[in-house]
């Protein structure tokens, strides 16, 4: 069930004009909050924002990559304290793909929109812009933001010969595993 699951998701920017259910929000959170972590230091937290003026704020969020926020029904806003965990990028990647992979099992798609070093403008870096949007408080870092809704687009799972099976090696980097 796993791997049909992940061979069928797909980076999902175009949504219906639907609200998703508060249970479903619910089930993403649990699968947000049950994301595994460095020693369990736990230094994930998240916003979720389904207010379609701040979602419209949002998608301005950096340059390049973020527009299509504006006509998703919610986002998830990935933060982390780095003072809780020195591996805080992977943390809140691991919390992040486990958000994605909720929705698609639940009938959502999800897009992630990369924050962290990204530039909003050219003074002000992506994370600035949301902390000051959303409060965030000085320390507390932004990852990325996960759009999620009801896919209003429908995309093939990538073939398996598609596959970077070329990148994969045995043994020593170099040696093929095939």
């Amino acid at each position: 069930m796993f791997l049909s699951l992940i061979e069928k998701r797909r980076s999902i920017r175009r949504f219906q004009e639907r609200r998703v259910e508060p249970e479903k929000v619910e089930l993403l959170i649990e699968a947000a909050l049950r994301s595994p972590s460095s020693m369990g230091n736990n230094p994930w937290e998240f916003i979720v924002v389904d207010d379609p003026g701040l979602l419209e704020k949002l998608s301005r969020a950096k340059q390049h990559g973020a527009s299509f926020l504006k006509n998703a029904p919610m986002g998830i806003v990935v933060c982390a304290d780095p003072e809780k965990s020195n591996v805080w990028v992977e943390d809140t990647s691991i919390a992040s793909i486990l958000i994605l992979l909720a929705a698609e099992s639940i009938g959502l798609g999800g897009c992630w929109i990369q924050i962290r070093e990204r530039m909003h403008d050219g003074t002000k870096t992506s994370e600035a812009y949301i902390s000051e949007l959303l409060g965030i408080p000085e320390g507390i870092r932004v990852e990325a933001v996960m759009a999620v809704g009801y896919p209003a687009e429908t995309k093939r799972p990538h073939p398996r010969e598609d596959l970077l099976v070329h990148r994969v090696y045995r043994g020593s980097h170099g040696t093929p595993y095939r």
